[in-house]
Order: structure tokens, then sequence, then C-alpha cells
């Protein structure tokens, strides 16, 4: 299977500490993808600049044909944007940054803005490596949205490719839906009966979407489905944190005809204020 759904790759590149890990988590990534990478830096393009850059480039152990290396003067965030939009771009990478003295993560405001407002789906890495780190787990939210089922289609298109073996599809469900107050034994059993049922009902549905992924992809994957009842964006984050996932996988905003529209919906702040490790973020294909 032969999928195109992340076939061009950006990543923008600052002359940072991370410079060298982020070249070759990129190389590594486009490498496993088959994808053709291109590489921004936004700034003034300096000999210095230009020189160092391909110095890094040379020292990877991997080596791509399809590399492009652009350089644009201007505002951050539109500069990025736009060349998503030029270049056909399906999968974007940022970097994170970590809170001071604490091993957490979370999203600066100007990668924030780039996720936002994204034509394609965004990669954010908490800790790019120079030496490769084997990915074991991966969490992918199954909540139900007409956007999951292509979210899901993607995690394991993604899973095939980097041969991450262990897939759980989580099920975040509101607890407002259990609207039971639980006073006795009576309607502690009540309140039971209604999350085994709804856990049962999901069950089946995502168990339905898993049935409509090409065999190629779920072929020796251990595949697991979690319902968990909390707060949606809270709960799943925590989940992959606590199971130590080595990438959550999430739907991208969806669209609302409101003026809240405007705002990055909660359940994907939640993520972004601090993550629990890499975040792929996936734009419904049209």
């Amino acid at each position: 299977m032969n999928s195109k759904r992340f076939k061009n790759i950006l990543i923008g590149f600052a002359f940072s500490p991370n410079l060298k890990a982020n070249v070759f988590e990129a190389l590594r990534l486009s490498n496993n993808l088959k994808g053709s990478l291109f590489f921004l830096h936004v700034g003034k393009k300096t000999q210095i600049k230009s020189d160092k850059f391909n110095d890094i480039l040379a020292s990877s152990p991997i080596k791509s044909s399809g590399t492009k290396v652009i350089w644009r003067e201007g505002n951050a965030v539109e500069t990025i944007i736009t060349q998503c939009e030029k270049n056909n771009i399906d999968l974007l990478l940022l970097g994170a940054l970590q809170r001071e003295n604490v091993l957490r993560f979370y999203l600066g405001s100007i990668a924030r803005k780039i996720t936002r407002k994204s034509p394609c789906s965004v990669l954010l890495l908490i800790k790019p490596s120079i030496d490769l780190v084997v990915k074991e787990h991966m969490v992918v939210n199954a909540f139900k949205s007409a956007q999951t089922t292509d979210t899901i289609s993607a995690a394991f298109d993604y899973a095939k490719k980097l041969n991450i073996p262990k897939i759980t599809l989580v099920d975040e469900i509101n607890q407002s839906k259990i609207d039971v107050k639980v006073d006795d034994d009576v309607s502690l059993k009540k309140a039971t009966k209604i999350r085994e049922e709804l856990t049962e009902t999901e069950k089946k549905r995502v168990s339905e979407i898993i049935k409509s992924i090409p065999s190629i992809l779920t072929k020796d994957k251990q595949i697991k489905s979690q319902s968990i009842f909390g707060k949606r964006g809270y709960s799943i984050g925590h989940y992959a944190r606590i199971t130590r996932a080595d990438l959550l996988v999430i739907n991208s905003e969806e669209k609302r005809d409101s003026f809240w529209n405007r705002f990055f919906p909660k359940d994907l702040e939640h993520i972004l204020s601090e993550l629990p490790t890499d975040v792929l973020i996936v734009k419904k294909r049209l």
C-alpha cells in the first residue's frame, strides 16, 4: 500500500541548540513516510547560516534526494502558513518548549498560532533526537465525530510506516452522560449500568471503524479499545501520559458556524497547554 497522505512534509528551522536534532528527526520521518521534505527558515539567509545548515545535512546518516531548503523573511506565522499552502504540504512539524526546571512541555504562542491556522496536519515534537528513538505505543482519539474515522485511518497509516506495534483507540465519554446522582446503592447500581451500556455501545462503534481499515495496516498490530469518562482533551492527554505513549493522535479543529469558532477548542487547548508526548493533529482530507 502506497498512501499519499503524508507525501509533502515541512519543518521550520531556527539556529537553536535543537537544530541538529530537528533536522535529523525530520529526515528520519520523511524517509519512513517516503515523502518530500521542505526545510523553511524564516529570516535572512547568510553564508554562515547556509554553511552551518548544509554541514548538518551532510552529517546525517539518512540522505534524502527530495529535500528542498527555503529561505524567507517576514512574519513567522504568515510565512509558514503561506509556504504550506504554496507547496501543498501534508504534514507540518513544530517543536514544543520545556517548562523551566520541570519535565513538562507546552506549545509556544507562535507555534500555537501556526497550529490554529495550519491548512494541513501538524506533528508536535517535544523531544527531537539526533539518535533514533524507537516508538512503541500510539494513543488515538476515537470519540464520536465526523472526523474520527479519517483520523484513525491516518493513525494506522502512520503506525505502519513507522513500525509502531501498539495502538490504543481511546473514546472519551463525557461524565455528564451518566446523569445520575449517586447517594445510595440503588442509584449507584443505575449509574454503573448506564456506564456499562455506554462503554459497550462505544466499543461496538470503534470496532466497526477498525473493520473499515485496510488489513495491510492492521496486520501484526496490538490493537486495544479503551473508554474513559471525563473531560475531553484533558482525559486522553492524561491517559497518554500515564501509559507513557510515544505519540498521541487527535482530530484537528472541527468547523463550527458560530462566533466561538474563532477560539481554539477547549479539548485541544488542554493538550497544547501541557503536551503529554508527541502529538499528531490530523487534518481531515477533503
